[in-house]
Formats: C-alpha cells, structure tokens, sequence
C-alpha cells in the first residue's frame, strides 16, 4: 500500500466487487499492522454489513450508509474521519449493468454520473493521495478489433456505458485541473461468488439459479456472441494494485480469454450435471458481438494478472450459490 495512507474510502464498498476487495484488503496483515483504517461507503443492507464486520473486525472497519451522489451529506459525514493528504478512494458505488442502467435511466444516471462527481469532488477537497475509478468495457461499444486494448475508440452503444464514460471524463477532468492522482479501471464481465440476483442479474448467476432450480435457461440470440469473464477475487486483486502503483492512467480488467454464451452455459452445466436445451430469445437491443480484453497493459504497470481460470471461478461460484439457492 502507499506509504502515506492512513485511510482507505471504498464507495459501493457493501456490494459485489466492493465487498470482495474490503474482504482482501482486511486479508492484508500489514493494514491492522500499520493501524489503516478502511470507510466503507454504501447504502447497505444489514446482512452485508454483518459479513463485512465479520470478516474484518470493527477495529479496522467503519461503515457509513450515504448516498454518494448527496455531496453536502457526504462531505459532512466523511470530512470529519480522513487525513487529508492521507486518504486512498476506490470508487465503485454504481448502478451497474446494460439491463438495470436501461430500466433505471434517471437513477443510473444519478449515481453513475453525479455520484462520481460528487466523490471526485470530496477526493479534491481533503487531497485524496489516489482515486481509483471503477468503469466498464461498456465504453467501448461494438468491438471495431479484437482483442480490445485501451486505445480502441469509445462508442458506448447503450446508456449504461454512456454513463461510464461520462464518468471517465469526470476523473480526466479532475486530473487534469487539480493534478488528482486516478486510475481508471475498465472492467470486463465480472462474475464470482456475491453476484446480485433479480431481474438485471447477469448471465453467469442466470444460468446457475436456472440449472440448480432444474428449469430451462434463456439464452438471447444464437449463443456465439462472446464475452470476457473474469473473476471477482481477481477484480478485487487489481483495484488494490491500482491503488497501490504510482501510475496513472486507464487499464482494462480481464481475463483476456473469449468465451461464447454457449460455451459458458456447456461449463456450467456440466459441473452442475444438469444440461437441458436453452430456450432461445430474440437478441436484445444494444448488445455487442465480440468482447476480449487485451491485459497486456495491465501486466506490465500495475503488475497484475488474473490467477483464477474461468472453469475454476464457475466451480467456486456454483459451490458458493448451491449452498444458497
């Protein structure tokens, strides 16, 4: 971790890729040796608190339920506990995902773009020593090549990435006219243990909840289109990298491994033993082709790569959702 910090701020810290990287960062021995404090930013529900608690201790850990796009609450509320000059921030708090960004628009909006405002704002403010952003492979559109590296153009095809890159613009911005230290993170599918359920849930918990309920899995369009998996611990991995580093810049998270809808649905339903004949819909509107991620920059600035392969992160979250559901 950077010498200087005192405190470590993740906003969304009680969601899916937030609580894995608390869960890690409260692994790390040398944040109870060196007396850092970790302030979770979320609106949380009580059993995320309990986990996160659980695993961390109260010593280390304090949870504040504030809506980050509220600036005046949240300057109000956090001003108070940071050092300036000494905080770390990784921004993740979001209304993630093409589906959920699509049927929420004003409040995808909301957080996604005034909230990173108003975190950009509070880094400013007490002199956050780095940001860190959470942003998506959304920005990028459909795919002109693959695989994707960070130079490829960005042409959001939805309003969820649009919101993301809006967001991009915001951390250039403040880096540009207050010299913010920031780190963009574009994440590709990220799927593990924790994924949110309901409606807007993503394909890897659908086709897991659909084969352990033995029904019938949907899958839209003929299958072929691919994607990037990558596994959340692996995520959480490369957000303390980023914050770790004394590089700034925009880096893709992935496993840079192209996986086809139908090549996923074929792992998980053999670990699973239950194989029936996908249902097949109509492609949904603004759905890309191709995604591969090109982590060849990551590797080599951050020092990361991801650990876990996709058979053995499906294996892990099939273990994890068959004890659950």
């Amino acid at each position: 971790m950077k010498d200087e910090l005192e405190t470590i701020v993740v906003t969304g810290g009680a969601g899916f890729i937030g609580s894995n990287t608390v869960k890690r960062l409260c692994s790390m021995q040398h944040i109870v040796e060196d007396g850092l404090r970790i302030l979770v930013v979320d609106l949380h529900t009580r059993q995320s608190i309990n986990e996160l608690y659980k695993h961390c201790g109260r010593e280390v850990l304090m949870i504040l339920n504030v809506d980050v796009s509220r600036f005046e609450m949240l300057w109000d509320r956090i001003s108070r506990l940071v050092v300036p000059g000494a905080t770390g921030i990784i921004h993740l708090a979001a209304v993630v995902g093409v589906t959920e960004v699509r049927g929420n628009p004003v409040q995808g909006y909301t957080s996604n773009v005034e909230g990173t405002f108003s975190v950009l704002e509070l880094a400013r403010r007490i002199d956050a020593a780095r940001f860190v952003y959470a942003s998506s492979a959304a920005v990028y559109g459909e795919p002109r090549y693959v695989p994707i590296d960070e130079d490829h153009p960005k042409d959001p095809v939805n309003l969820y990435g649009a919101t993301k890159l809006a967001g991009e613009a915001l951390v250039q911005g403040y880096a540009r006219d207050y010299g913010l230290s920031t780190v963009v993170l574009r994440y590709f599918n990220v799927y593990g243990p924790g994924m949110k359920p309901g409606p807007y849930a993503g394909v890897v918990y659908k086709f897991i909840e659909a084969l352990l309920e033995r029904r019938q899995p949907i899958i839209y369009g003929d299958g072929k289109q691919t994607r990037d998996f990558v596994y959340v611990e692996d995520v959480a991995e490369a957000n303390i990298k980023a914050l770790q580093q004394h590089v700034n810049g925009v880096y893709n998270i992935g496993s840079g491994r192209e996986t086809s809808i139908l090549e996923l649905y074929r792992i998980i339903c053999n670990i699973i033993g239950y194989c029936p004949k996908p249902r097949h819909y109509p492609p949904r509107p603004s759905d890309v082709r191709r995604s591969v991620a090109s982590i060849e920059k990551a590797e080599r600035e951050l020092g990361w790569r991801p650990s876990v392969t996709l058979e053995k992160g499906l294996m892990e979250t099939i273990n994890y959702y068959a004890r659950r559901l």
